[in-house]
């Protein structure tokens, strides 16, 4: 009985443990199923996630376009409603304008009929004043003779047609001013072409005596070799033809010309020619000339009273010495210049030493302008600025030809000096008895013209000043009267250089209050 129960039990027992064990392995097996699912459901709701993620980009982009391409729309729909509205707006400027140049015209329309009118009256006072004039001409007439009558025609037609013939002038004048300048360049070198070898002969050659024809052969040398090493050495050219006893220097530097020719002197002299004779008499013509030439610049600063001055401005000052200017001697004429300019500096109470000292360096560029480019005058003051001379000295040296502007009376002074020097009666060429008869016959012709009060021949007859009734001749005369005097002072009258003409009208009105 209890084998029974215990077996009863033990098989219950059994059964129990195998629902128990069955039941296990189905709840893990359920465990397993759920974990299964949970993953399923996760991978679900991340794939769900990652939809609805890329569900929102999605629309995000496309809603970006759609705002992009709306605002697109819009941008250009604002452009061309302002396109629209700027063009509207310059067509309303063009028809503003036009209402104001067409408001513009008639107002000049209004003012020209007004100036029609006052012309209109005018011209018609004018016709009633002449008929009356007429009126009176001819009462005149009736008791005069043809030949009365004829003379008064013709001085009130040469009067009333001058100031046309004046205004034609005028005009012809403008219109061949523009032609003007290319055919002054083709004269100036027509006259260079002409006359250059006969002023280049003149002015860069000098004559050396031979004892006798045969030195001209020693001086040739064999095969040539004596010229050919004197030409080398000295640098001017040795011109050897049939003229006799005499042989020519040309050079176109004046200081070395006369050292080739002092040289040439002392060979001859010596007798002995050959190469290295040539280039010892050559050192000494060289020193000779040195010495002469700073004998030269040391004398002038003793006649003039200038004590200090750098050695080589008084070595370029003794070179002017060999330098001509239309036949005055360069060196004399700055001595004489510096002397005038002291007189006039004196006067006025201005640096004397200061217008001495620019006087005598004024043509110091003329020294070496054979070697250095440029006008005289800024060469001079350059070599002053180098050699420590005053600004207002280098100044002066400057603007005596106008090229710069002078800053001080002083240079005033040396221009004037300058101009005094040059144009002195007799100091280029030209005698006084010429130079007073040319004077006369300027003054003449400018005189023989109607309406001249006065004509002065001015700067040594390089000027002619023709002062004239301001109230009988206008501009336009004043033109035609300048051109005409110019054409008979060139066709009558024989001067240097270029001439100028200058008509003054000028009226003065005064009154005295007392």
């Amino acid at each position: 009985m209890i084998y029974t129960v215990v077996g009863v039990l033990a098989g219950v027992i059994g059964v129990l443990m195998g629902y128990l064990v069955g039941a296990s392995r189905t709840r893990r097996t359920m465990e397993r199923e759920l974990r299964r699912k949970g993953q399923d459901a996760e991978s679900l709701i991340e794939k769900a996630k990652k939809e609805a993620e890329e569900l929102k980009k999605k629309a995000i982009v496309e809603s970006r376009e759609e705002i992009h391409r709306m605002r697109e729309e819009f941008e250009k729909e604002t452009r061309r409603k302002y396109e629209e509205l700027k063009h509207r707006e310059s067509e309303l400027k063009g028809f503003e304008q036009r209402l104001m140049r067409k408001e513009e015209n008639l107002e000049k329309k209004e003012e020209n009929l007004e100036r029609q009118k006052e012309q209109l009256e005018r011209r018609l006072k004018e016709v009633e004043r002449k008929e009356k004039e007429i009126e009176e001409e001819v009462t005149k007439l009736a008791g005069m003779t043809v030949e009365e009558a004829r003379d008064i025609i013709l001085k009130q037609a040469r009067e009333r047609y001058e100031h046309e013939l004046a205004q034609i002038y005028k005009e012809l004048k403008d219109e061949y001013e523009k032609e003007a300048e290319k055919h002054a360049k083709n004269i100036i070198a027509t006259a260079i072409q002409k006359y250059a070898s006969e002023i280049t002969g003149e002015l860069t050659v000098s004559t050396v005596s031979l004892p006798s024809d045969d030195m001209k052969g020693r001086i040739i040398g064999r095969e040539g070799r004596n010229i050919r090493t004197f030409e080398k050495v000295t640098g001017a050219d040795l011109i050897i033809d049939d003229t006799p006893e005499v042989v020519v220097v040309s050079c176109f530097h004046p200081l070395r010309r006369e050292v080739a020719r002092i040289t040439l002197e002392k060979l001859v002299a010596d007798g002995r020619i050959h190469p290295a004779r040539i280039e010892e008499m050559y050192e000494k013509a060289k020193q000779e000339v040195e010495r002469v030439v700073r004998e030269a610049g040391e004398d002038a600063l003793y006649r003039l009273g200038i004590t200090k001055m750098h050695p080589e401005l008084v070595k370029l000052i003794g070179r002017l010495k060999y330098r001509t200017s239309y036949g005055q001697n360069v060196l004399e004429h700055s001595v004489e210049m510096a002397k005038i300019g002291t007189l006039i500096a004196s006067e006025l109470g201005l640096d004397v030493d200061l217008v001495k000292r620019a006087a005598l360096l004024h043509d110091i560029g003329k020294a070496v302008d054979h070697e250095v480019e440029g006008s005289h005058a800024i060469i001079g003051g350059e070599l002053a600025k180098r050699y420590g001379e005053k600004p207002e000295i280098v100044n002066a040296i400057m603007s005596h030809h106008g090229e710069v502007e002078p800053l001080t009376p002083e240079a005033v002074i040396v221009e004037a000096a300058d101009a005094i020097s040059a144009s002195r009666p007799g100091a280029r060429r030209e005698t006084l008895e010429l130079y007073m008869k040319r004077l006369e016959k300027l003054e003449e012709i400018a005189t023989s013209y109607n309406h001249v009060e006065k004509a002065y021949a001015v700067q040594a007859g390089r000027e002619v000043r023709v002062i004239v009734e301001p109230d009988k001749v206008d501009d336009a005369t004043a033109d035609w009267l300048a051109h005409e005097i110019a054409r008979r002072i060139e066709e009558e009258v024989q001067y240097p250089g270029v001439l100028k003409v200058t008509v003054i009208r000028e009226r003065r009105s005064t009154a005295y209050a007392s």
